[in-house]
C-alpha cells in the first residue's frame, strides 16, 4: 500500500502545489473534493447523486461527499488528500474509514497569505495567470503571451481574501483539533520556496 497523506492548508498556502510533487514522488493518487466530485457525479447514494445538487449549485451535502471521497480511496493505492475534510464531521468518517500515515499542516502566517492572494494577476484576453511577486510578467501589467491587460480578478482583493481565511479558520479549526488530538498532526512552516517546503514534508511523511 502506497502512502496515505492528508494534506491541510489555507488558501494560499501551496497546497495544490505540494500536494502535485507529493503524489509525483511517491507514485499515488492526488484525491481533490472537487475531482471526486465531477469524475463521480452521477454515483448513486441514498442522498442523490452529486450532479443534482451541483446543477442546482447547492453545495453537495457531507454524506454524499464522504461517499465519493471513500469510493476515490478505496480505489487508490496510496494517495494524497487535498481539500477535505472541511469540517469536524467529515474529519471523524475520514479517520474511521482510512488510517493516515501523515497529517500535515502548512503554517503561513496570515498577512503572507492574503499578499499571495491579492498578487495573483490574469490576462483578460488569453487567462494566463501571473503573481507579481512569484511569477511576474516581463513587463508589469501586460501578458508576455498576447500582450494583453493584466488584472486583478475580484476574488483577489484583499477584502475578498481576508473573508476566505475566516471562513477557513473557523471550518478548519476543529479539523486540526480533531488530527491533534488523534496524535497525528505534525505543522510545516509554509512560508519557504516550493521545494524547500516539500523537503519539510518528505521528512514528515519518511519519518
Amino acid at each position: 500500500m502506497g502512502h496515505r497523506i492528508l494534506l491541510l492548508g489555507a488558501p494560499g498556502a501551496g497546497k495544490g502545489t505540494q500536494s502535485a510533487k507529493l503524489a509525483d514522488e511517491y507514485g499515488v493518487e492526488h484525491v481533490t473534493t472537487g475531482d471526486a466530485l465531477r469524475a463521480n457525479k452521477d454515483m448513486e447514494t441514498e442522498y442523490g447523486t452529486p450532479r443534482s445538487f451541483m446543477e442546482a449549485g447547492e453545495l453537495v451535502p457531507d454524506p454524499v461527499v464522504n461517499e465519493i471521497v471513500r469510493a476515490a480511496l478505496d480505489d487508490a493505492d496510496g494517495f494524497v488528500l487535498d481539500g477535505y475534510p472541511r469540517n469536524l464531521d467529515q474529519a471523524e468518517y475520514l479517520s474511521e474509514i482510512t488510517d493516515l500515515d501523515a497529517v500535515v499542516l502548512l503554517d503561513v502566517d496570515e498577512e503572507v497569505l492574503v499578499d499571495r492572494l491579492t498578487g495573483r494577476r490574469v490576462c483578460d484576453d488569453c487567462g494566463a495567470n501571473y503573481h507579481v511577486d512569484f511569477q511576474p510578467p516581463e513587463e508589469a501589467g501586460v501578458c508576455d503571451d498576447c500582450g494583453g491587460e493584466l488584472i486583478q480578478r475580484e476574488d483577489d482583493t484583499e477584502e475578498t481574501a481576508r473573508e476566505r481565511l475566516q471562513v477557513f479558520y473557523d471550518n478548519t479549526k476543529p479539523v486540526v483539533d480533531h488530527f491533534r488530538d488523534e496524535g497525528v498532526l505534525v505543522e510545516v512552516d509554509g512560508e519557504a520556496t516550493p521545494d524547500e517546503v516539500f523537503g519539510r514534508i518528505r521528512d514528515v511523511v519518511e519519518t
